[in-house]
């Protein structure tokens, strides 16, 4: 399966990648399917914390994914710059990881969007402390082998879209959806001279950024 990692494909044709698109976002507005998928987008949201952390030179000591959709990552030590980046990190990291895979997609570089989130999964796996979050990450985990191992191209096109559009539509959404002050944006406040209010504007906006960008590479 690995070495499958390098295969082109053909990009899908705007129509139907905006049809993706749109039944992506029917999905995230459905209220119960949220409850589940806010799951996969704070996967991305701690695992942003933590490669940005580990890139800072910080120590990981553990992750959380909590049923109610939240999540936690504990970084040592939790000062100075390199923390403040991998605290900013969280809420921009789904939206991040969309525009690397809308990329990737438009190069034609369809499987290796689903290999790198198959390989994060098993990294992330090994950090998460909660067995909550090991069972959603193995979940997750499980269904994009699942689509490696024994679906057709077309199949593996499609979800590699399916799973571009989330990270893009999700990361503004999960910004919306929680509160104006986040605990990330009141240790960001404390940090610097933006109040967090102002950190939760800038996540707002630089998701939203994401989003329209990453549509434009998609269609």
């Amino acid at each position: 399966m690995l070495s499958r990692i390098g295969e082109i494909q053909i990009p899908l044709p705007a129509p139907t990648a905006l049809f993706i698109g749109i039944l992506t976002l029917v999905a995230l507005l459905g209220r119960t399917l949220w409850k589940v998928t806010t799951h996969l987008n704070t996967i991305a949201h701690e695992a942003a914390h933590a490669a940005v952390g580990f890139g800072a030179g910080r120590n990981i000591r553990s992750v959380n994914i909590n049923p109610d959709g939240g999540g936690s990552t504990a970084i040592v030590p939790d000062s100075g710059f390199g923390f403040g980046l991998a605290t900013f990190a969280g809420y921009v990291g789904p939206s991040g990881a969309g525009l690397l895979a809308a990329w990737l997609i438009s190069t034609g570089h369809i499987v290796a969007v689903l290999g790198l989130g198959l390989l994060l999964l098993a990294i992330m796996l090994l950090i998460v402390r909660n067995s909550f979050g090991g069972i959603a990450i193995l979940i997750a985990g499980a269904l994009l082998y699942l689509t490696l191992r024994y679906t057709t191209a077309g199949v593996e096109t499609t979800v590699a879209y399916g799973v571009a559009w989330f990270l893009l539509l999700s990361g503004p959404k999960a910004v919306l959806e929680g509160p104006t002050k986040p605990q990330d944006a009141k240790i960001l406040a404390q940090m610097t001279p933006i109040w967090a209010s102002g950190w939760y504007y800038i996540w707002l906006l630089a998701t939203i950024a994401a989003l329209v960008g990453g549509a434009a590479i998609l269609l």
